[in-house]
């Protein structure tokens, strides 16, 4: 269906999935229906399918990529094979990464697969926190409106989050909503007063309630955190 629509698809494959190189005929001037040829041992990746080699603390990536078949799939598809070997214990993992677009460079197939996740967690957030799933629109605007609004503050949500996790590394979502919906109780509170308390007792009044509801509270006053 996302072939037909002119999209391509980026997934991840089981790590022992069955995997062949296309076959070569050794004989062009015969012909041959063979379609499979040796299958990708894990172990004994071809060296020339090697793409980029990289050492960090001990633990050596290789990245492998070709282009492979697959008996569940009705065409060639673009394989990224990633191999984490530990140096010293001689440990082996892998992770098999695919796309349906063949021209695509593995930093690129990676990087876009890699972006699943945060779509995964903006749609969580939108959910969880900014009423993506609680709104109750039918109509077509108000429903685009919504989910825009839902999103728009996981953004915000984030930007906000750089500067406090300054003075609180902890510093969550939770407490984010605590803390403005502590802020806006004070200033309606404030309002009903005849006079506005003294500096002090103000910030003092402000630190109390915006740590109501918090996770990770602010230990000083601060209007900071």
């Amino acid at each position: 269906m996302a072939r037909q629509l002119g999209l391509h698809l980026i997934c991840k494959m089981r790590h022992d999935s069955a995997l062949y190189i296309p076959y070569e005929n050794p004989n062009p001037t015969r012909k041959s229906r063979r379609k499979y040829g040796e299958k990708i041992n894990y172990s004994f990746i071809p060296e020339r399918f090697l793409k980029k080699t990289n050492i960090e603390d001990d633990i050596r990536t290789d990245i492998y990529q070709a282009t492979l078949l697959h008996k569940e799939y009705c065409q060639a598809l673009n394989v990224v094979i990633l191999v984490r070997t530990n140096i010293k214990t001689l440990t082996r993992t892998h992770a098999v990464l695919f796309s349906t677009d063949l021209e695509l460079s593995h930093e690129k197939l990676i990087d876009y697969y890699s972006l699943r996740f945060q779509i995964e967690f903006n749609y969580r957030d939108a959910k969880q926190f900014w009423g993506l799933e609680d709104f109750m629109n039918v109509g077509k605007t108000a429903v685009t409106n919504a989910a825009n609004l839902a999103f728009f503050m996981v953004s915000v949500s984030q930007v906000l989050l750089v500067h406090f996790r300054k003075f609180n590394p902890d510093f969550s979502v939770t407490d984010l909503k605590a803390m403005f919906r502590g802020y806006k109780y004070v200033e309606e509170t404030i309002k009903l007063l005849p006079e506005k308390p003294d500096p002090v007792l103000m910030a003092n009044i402000f630190h109390r309630v915006t740590n109501l509801g918090r996770i990770h509270p602010a230990s000083t006053c601060s209007t900071s955190s």
